[in-house]
Formats: structure tokens, sequence, C-alpha cells
């Protein structure tokens, strides 16, 4: 028997209608204003045809029409496959092509992407949430009141070891177990302000959308990170929580200066890879409430946090697996390994997707007996605390964002002048990581580094671009032919080591 629970905007709106659910520096909405933009967004959309199930792709900033596209969809039924607003047109054409959506809702910000999609996708209808009119909405009975636990809310492409992205399928099950996870850990108040800079496109982004609904707390939106922006939120805006990545907590910190954030603000919540131990030490004196996390997409955000009560004592640590979750260190056999051991994180869950989008070959290789094979390592030490080595064996983490050296390498080779290459990342002041290529070009082909990085520039999104070009005679490779990154940094210049 099929299981629904009442619709989160539509109930939220019944029980707290005139609570703070969304503020940016210009606008604030209350649930029952939220669902009422959100209403009359989905009956607009029905007049372009769009039905329960569809996916519809969204192109957007973090702007309060984002999170009303998303509730929107809700009300439909509707699929929202979010995008990264950093990617290229080839990129983002490709994803859209891939989920089979034929709608793209986009806004201003981006309409020379659009223009450039519309190019290549002649099927696809766009439409500019900026300029759509809801004057001639039609009955609120037209649509949804509940909705199956069960039933697809998103699909969020993530990069996959194959050079592809691949479309996380994340229902609404896994949208509640990730917050329920979260708050049971966490905690919640009546006081509590979620801060909202990472991108709503991000699972970060969007599960902190789903988290102000289910807990009905304000949402505080930025557009974009400025570290003063944030800092000023947090000292005079009643920020209580904030999402971040590394190189962003960097620069909080060193605009903090000597001032201090005040007891109210009880939580910094830090993902997107290793943390350098000076800023936790820094973070430590200042007492700022770090709480390392490790999550993925697949997993709908968080899947192990560390507890308020072991900050000072397990620095480095991610934590331990939220309530609702398992997590396992296994070897290449798939067996448990002792404390101290390294090996391959594997996780299990209500969070947990079910799989990847037309991806069943993908999915059958990632899940063993319901646990998902992350593909990241870590340890466990004495007392169970999760600590991360890598994500992913060839992950490049920069900024926060995931760079797989295999899409990088493919856009290379695709240019005329490049027989081989291998990408690897090189540590960052700013950024953390960033990626530099090595390249072997075809017999007497000439082509500069310059040459790669336009190239490249017009294929990738900015921070997937390879900062250096290296041309070199032949790749190191194994016997049976693969590519030896760890061999490639000893061909580094002696400046980057």
């Amino acid at each position: 028997m099929e299981q629904t629970t009442p619709l989160w905007l539509k109930q939220r709106a019944l029980l707290t209608p005139n609570r703070l659910a969304v503020e940016t520096e210009s606008r604030a909405l209350t649930f029952k204003e939220l669902d009422e933009s959100a209403c009359a967004l989905a009956l607009t959309l029905t007049t372009y045809g769009i039905i329960e199930g569809m996916k519809v792709a969204l192109l957007q900033d973090n702007t309060v029409e984002m999170i009303v596209s998303y509730h929107a969809l809700s009300y439909l039924g509707a699929v929202a496959v979010p995008l990264n607003t950093r990617l290229s047109v080839r990129e983002l054409a490709w994803q859209i092509h891939d989920c089979e959506t034929s709608f793209l809702l986009y806004d201003t910000a981006h309409q020379e992407k659009v223009n450039g999609i519309v190019l290549g996708i002649f099927s696809l209808q766009v439409c500019n949430i900026n300029t759509l009119d809801h004057s001639e909405v039609g009955d609120n009975s037209r649509l949804k009141t509940e909705i199956s636990k069960d039933a697809l809310h998103t699909i969020i492409y993530t990069s996959g070891t194959t050079g592809r992205p691949k479309g996380v399928m994340l229902t609404y099950a896994n949208h509640w177990g990730s917050a329920i996870g979260s708050v049971l850990n966490l905690g919640c108040t009546a006081e509590d302000k979620w801060l909202t800079v990472v991108p709503l496109f991000h699972v970060s982004g969007l599960s902190i959308v789903m988290r102000s609904v289910i807990y009905g707390i304000p949402l505080r939106l930025h557009r974009y990170f400025d570290a003063k922006m944030v800092n000023e939120a947090i000292i005079h805006r009643k920020v209580t929580l904030v999402s971040v990545v590394t190189t962003m907590l960097a620069k909080m910190v060193e605009d903090l200066g000597d001032e201090r954030y005040p007891e109210t603000f009880r939580c910094m919540l830090l993902g997107g890879g290793s943390v350098p131990k000076p800023l936790l030490d820094v973070c430590l004196a200042k007492d700022i409430p770090v709480y390392q996390t490790y999550g993925l997409s697949e997993t709908a955000s968080q899947v192990v946090t560390l507890s308020p009560d072991y900050m000072t004592s397990k620095v480095g640590s991610a934590g331990k697996p939220l309530f609702l979750s398992e997590v396992r260190i296994v070897n290449e056999q798939g067996n448990d390994v002792v404390a101290n051991k390294e090996g391959e994180i594997i996780v299990k869950g209500p969070n947990v997707t079910s799989g990847y989008y037309k991806r069943p070959e993908a999915t059958q290789k990632a899940f063993k007996n319901q646990w998902l094979y992350t593909g990241d390592i870590g340890y466990f030490d004495e007392e169970g605390f999760l600590y991360v080595l890598d994500r992913r064996k060839d992950l490049i983490v920069s900024g926060g964002e995931n760079i797989y050296p295999a899409e990088v390498e493919s856009v290379v080779l695709s240019h005329s002048a490049v027989e081989e290459v291998g990408v690897i990342g090189v540590q960052d002041a700013r950024w953390g990581h960033v990626p530099v290529a090595f390249v072997k070009l075809k017999n007497q082909a000439v082509v500069s580094e310059m040459d790669l990085l336009v190239f490249c520039r017009s294929a990738l999104a900015k921070y997937k671009v390879p900062t250096h070009f290296y041309f070199i005679d032949s790749l190191p490779k194994t016997a049976s032919g693969k590519l030896l990154r760890r061999e490639l940094v000893k061909l580094l210049p002696s400046d980057f080591h």
C-alpha cells in the first residue's frame, strides 16, 4: 500500500502561516506567502503542459524564485532537475538531453546560456521565470495535496569516473530521512535561522530548502558568497546556522578579524573536503562552532556529522553517522576492517539514493546488499569516529566543487592536436586544489598552452579548466596501458612540491 503524507509546504503553511519562511536583503516571505507563490507558479506551469512525473530543468541563481520553483514542481508531482549554473552550454545541454526533459525554467541572469542551449536542442521549451504572468491562474484544487514518500523529487547530476555526470535520483523519503537525521544531531530551536549561501542547485543548498519547510524555520538567502555579508548576517541578522565549504570559512575568519560571533550562532556546518588544521585551530580559539560533515549527492547531503559533544576532542573527524544512517569501512573483498585501518566508505540509510537515472549498470556497481559503495577512502578510530582521507581516488575538490579528471581529459582529448592527456590536482592556497594537465601531442602537431586553455574554456566550467598544461613525450602507464596518475605528480615542476 502506497504511503503518502501531506505536501510539505501546504502543511507548513497550514500550521504556521505567519512565520517567516524566506528572507533576502530586500524581500521577506511568510510560509503562507511562499505557499501562495508556489501555487501560482504551479498553476501557470500547467498551461505549459507540465504534469505529474515530468522532468523540469532549473537554471537559476540563489533567488526566492528558485525556492518557489522547487515547491511549485512538488504541487504538480513533477521532478526538479537543478542545473549547475557554472557549467558550459555544452555541459548543460548534455544533462538536459540525458534527463529527457523538454522544459527548462530559467532566470534572466542565464539568458545567454539558454540562447546557446536552444540552438542545439530545438525541441526544448524554455521559460523565463522572471517574465511569467501569473494573472491567469486557475483553481488550487487542481494541485496535489499529498505526496508519496517514494515519489521522485529531484535528479541531481554528479560527476562520474567515466567522465560523464550521472543523475542521482532522490525521493521525498530521501530528503525526509536527511532532514530528520540532521535535526536529531544538530537540534532545532524556535530562534533558528539557516543562512544559505551554498548554491541551491547543489544538494547542500536544496537540503536547507527542505529543512526550512519541515522544521518551520526561516531561511536567509544570499545570491552569492561574500564573507563580509555572511559575517554581517551572523552578527546582526540573527543567523544561527550556516553551511559552508573550507574556502568560504577561511575567508570568513579572515574578514572577522578580532571580532567574534554572538553566542546565538550555534553551527558552522562545514563540508566539501579536508580542512587545514591551522584553520580549525583558529576557529577553536575564537569559539566558532565548526561541525565537520561528510556527505554526497547520493545521500541527500549529510550522512556523517561531528556531534557538538566532540568539537574539541575530535578535531579533523567528520564524526559519527546520523541517527538513521549506517557507515562501514571495508576492504577490497567487502569485509569490515579494524579501527585505524583505511578502506572504502560504504553507507546505508533512508537518505541514500536508490540509484542513478538511466544508469542500471552504474547503479548495480555502486550498490551491494543495499549498501552504497562511495569510492571514498577513510577509517574509523577506536571510538567509531570517521576520518575521511580522500574524496574518491582521483577526485579533485576545488573550492568545494568536485572535479573528476576523466571528465576534463575527455574534453582535452577532443582537441585535434592532442593524442593523450592525464589530469591531476595540485595544492592551491586559495582553492585547496586545482587541476593541471599533462599532454602528449600527436606527431608534428603544434599547439600552445593558451590554445588549450581557450579550447577548454569553451566546453568546461571555469573551475574545471586546468590551470597549467605540461607537454610531455609520454604518459606513465601500467603494463595494461592504464594511466598512472601518481607518477604524474613526480613530473610537476619543483615549485609544486
